[in-house]
């Protein structure tokens, strides 16, 4: 059964936030709130806790997960960052944006896509997500919290707690979540994409 922290969204108590870093570091799965949806994650590079979230969520190998990492300098240990892209997310992070870029070395290969070296990362601008980042000192390997079936993420974590209680470590209650994932915007290529639009504003990526 799930442990079940009720933290405080704008102030998070770092009693609590220690406590959910020590689940993480040994091996649990976590559901947490963003500046988007709620999402649901764990240490990088952990297979076992990978694929209890791929169970959770009915996911084959090929979904990718989002690497949310505390600030632009460890987001840049695991991303190819040039000096426009670097523009770019010094002027949107933290925010509910996902950036797709080209992985360094740094990346476990499992998290890639298959075809193509690139990584999604984002840097949260949620009070609690940072305060867990920071504490944590490393990325977390996350997808949004959006179950078999259902197109929209769960947002209710007394609900998230009645459906989830045997198949996480940890739900952190933050309040009610939002019902709308990160827009995805690609820095692939010499000009922004905006791949999907969910909650982050897309039109700083759209030229005129």
């Amino acid at each position: 059964m799930s442990q079940f922290f009720q933290v405080h969204p704008e102030n998070p108590q770092l009693r609590l936030i220690r406590q959910a870093v020590e689940i993480i570091r040994a091996g649990g799965v976590v559901i947490y709130p963003t500046d988007s949806c709620y999402a649901v994650g764990c240490r990088i590079g952990d297979k076992n806790a990978l694929e209890r979230i791929r169970r959770l969520r009915q996911l084959d190998d090929k979904h990718n997960f989002t690497l949310l990492c505390r600030d632009l300098s460890q987001l840049s240990l695991f991303a190819k960052v040039d000096t426009g892209a670097f523009r770019l997310l010094k002027n949107h992070t933290p925010g509910p944006y996902t950036f797709i870029l080209n992985a360094t070395r740094e990346v476990p290969r499992m998290l890639l896509h298959p075809k193509r070296r690139t990584i999604g990362l984002r840097v949260p601008g949620d009070p609690i997500a940072l305060a867990l980042l920071e504490e944590f000192g490393e990325p977390l390997m996350s997808i949004s919290l959006i179950l078999p079936g259902d197109t929209l993420p769960l947002s209710d974590p007394h609900e998230m707690r009645q459906i989830l209680e045997h198949q996480v470590d940890l739900i952190i209650d933050g309040g009610v979540g939002g019902l709308e994932a990160s827009t995805v915007v690609s820095l692939l290529e010499d000009e922004a994409q905006v791949l999907r639009i969910g909650c982050g504003d897309p039109k700083p990526f759209v030229e005129d």
